[in-house]
């Protein structure tokens, strides 16, 4: 029975009344009790190369503080790591991108705690929540890494990494669930889900704005390479987005893929199938906008293989070779195995179980919200290929480039904050973006012009040839024109006997560009991260050396100064 207390204001009959209504109304209920004792340290270390680590790391952080805990949430690339060894608890959210390696802002101190510098870490509990790609063969190397070495210099892992694949939140739920499970067992309501659950209105990842494409044409002239200048409206969404942000878009399968498909499947292929997100549907339908059938990795070939009388596979499967997967899944799609390596699925039901997601993707925006109010821009390189006997093609590039006429795609902003423009207008820049990776750099120049900033502008951009391949040329010979751009090089690598690239343009010139940056310039690259980037890399180290006059190991500590003081950014995939 609930008493009040004798000092309330209430009559006898009222008091009575009152407390009788509460005991009745609270019964069963269970109250969280008060939190006691002192608050549990927690430092969440994000690395990330596009922004969904540092996401997760502040959901994190906003959860903890539901609960008796101490967070502290840092950037690892501004991290002290001096106090690493005093540490109490330590969470680490990390992604993997390119060969297998870390983020940006996560490179120093994945290479300080490799080496043989990196302190003992006794008395230090810690665990890892690793974000990957599950289509690269280095799934999540970057976090596998950072838990292999903390456990190896002592530290107390207390609760197991979970690597997760592109379709991140229940992983991150569940991680995040057993972390707050161990540290603070007593405390209820710090596990409440729907503190992690709850989403922003708006349109968002969890829910698209169906957009409508306003302009959509290819901007080569001939030639073999096919790059679309697409436009998308986002009026009445409410969407906004910063210059350097990037744009996912959900594409639909090829539904002429899909019919070869369903023709091969051993069931009635006329039935309702669940769907991703807990509705059923058509299973053509499915196949078409819900599930991945473009991509094929070690994962689905394992319960392929189940259920598979396939000799090959089951050799692929029991030598578990790195190599060999990745020769096998290359030029590969799901319609591969559904025909060639035939599977016993006993319905739909069974068959869509073991396929993926399909995933959005991601593109740099070129465009500036200024310059182009209620819409948003892309550059897109639509990708086209054969092997193995098929003609094949990008997911969503060809969704773009073939199918995706009188439809309206669904659209959301990711932000990421890793590529801003400086904040100071008076800041020059050096954009390095050869094909697509123009993008970005259009609408960093769209924005410089619209804000009459005064730092000088300087773009190195390459494709290989002048005539078919000179994206944005009426735009960006109209920013050297009125004076946006006070420096346009490019590198028409097959238009000559040698290839030129863009890191050639840079060493060619390492010393005009080794003087803005000593006037401060902030250097950008965007574009593929496997070759491209690590070219332009070795040639900023080269031209540190050799107009810096620095040894070496003086361009390696220059060149991650750079990065920590935010003036060498990169959008790289």
């Amino acid at each position: 029975m609930i008493r009040l207390p004798e000092d309330a204001p209430f009559t006898t009959e009222q008091r009575a009344w009152l407390e009788d209504f509460l005991t009745k109304t609270l019964a069963g209920v269970s109250i969280p009790a008060a939190p006691t004792g002192p608050a549990v340290p927690v430092t969440v270390l994000w690395g990330s190369q596009t922004g969904n680590a540092e996401g997760l790391a502040k959901k994190l952080v906003k959860r903890l503080k539901k609960g008796n805990f101490e967070p502290e949430m840092h950037d690892m690339g501004a991290y002290d790591r001096s106090r690493l060894p005093e540490e109490k608890n330590l969470l680490i959210i990390t992604s993997t991108y390119g060969d297998g390696e870390p983020p940006d802002n996560a490179a120093d101190l994945y290479e300080w705690i490799l080496s043989d510098e990196a302190p003992k870490l006794e008395g230090v509990s810690y665990s890892v929540l690793s974000l990957g790609d599950t289509s690269y063969p280095d799934f999540c190397k970057c976090g596998i890494d950072f838990d292999e070495r903390l456990l190896a210099l002592g530290a107390t892992r207390i609760s197991d990494r979970v690597d997760s694949d592109v379709d991140f939140d229940q992983p991150f739920k569940e991680w995040s669930e057993a972390v707050v499970s161990v540290l603070a067992p007593e405390f209820e309501v710090v596990q409440d889900p729907t503190a992690l659950d709850q989403e922003e209105d708006g349109y968002s990842k969890t829910r698209p704005f169906p957009s409508t494409i306003l302009n959509n044409y290819n901007l080569n002239t001939g030639g073999e390479k096919e790059t679309h200048h697409i436009e998308l409206s986002l009026e009445g969404s409410e969407l906004t987005y910063e210059v350097g942000d990037a744009l996912g878009l959900v594409p639909e399968n090829d539904p002429a893929v899909v019919d070869e498909i369903l023709a091969n499947l051993p069931f009635n292929t006329n039935t309702e199938v669940p769907l991703p997100d807990g509705r059923e549907g058509d299973l053509r339908e499915a196949l078409i906008s819900h599930y991945d059938i473009g991509t094929i990795n070690k994962p689905l070939i394992q319960k392929w293989q189940e259920r598979s009388g396939s000799p090959y596979l089951r050799s692929l499967v029991e030598a578990d070779d790195k190599a060999a997967y990745a020769d096998f899944c290359w030029g590969r799609d799901l319609i591969d195995l559904v025909c060639d390596h035939p599977a016993d699925f006993s319905d739909g039901e069974d068959f869509v179980g073991v396929l993926k997601k399909l995933q959005p993707r991601l593109y740099s925006i070129a465009s500036s919200p200024n310059a182009h109010p209620g819409e948003v821009h892309l550059c897109v390189g639509i990708v086209r290929y054969e092997s193995h006997g098929r003609k094949r093609g990008g997911i969503c590039s060809t969704f773009l480039s073939d199918r995706s006429e009188g439809l309206t795609p669904g659209v959301f902003v990711h932000s990421n904050k890793a590529f801003r423009l400086p904040e100071s207008g008076d800041t020059p820049l050096i954009m390095v973006g050869p094909g697509t990776g123009i993008a970005p750099f259009r609408a960093f120049l769209e924005e410089r012009k619209i804000s009459e900033a005064a730092g000088k502008n300087w773009l190195l951009f390459g494709n290989p040839h002048q005539a078919t391949d000179f994206l944005y040329q009426e735009e960006l010979e109209g920013f050297v024109a009125d004076g946006t751009l006070q420096r346009l090089d490019l590198a028409w690598s097959r238009d000559q006997k040698d290839k030129v690239y863009v890191q050639h343009l840079m060493v060619e010139h390492g010393a005009e560009l080794w003087n803005w940056l000593q006037e401060g310039a902030a250097f950008y690259v965007c574009g593929d991260a496997s070759r491209m980037a690590k070219d332009v890399d070795d040639a900023l180290h080269a031209v540190a050396e050799k107009h810096g006059g620095m040894s070496a190991e003086e361009a390696v500590e220059f060149v991650k100064q750079l990065k920590k003081d935010k003036r060498y950014q990169r959008d790289v995939y």
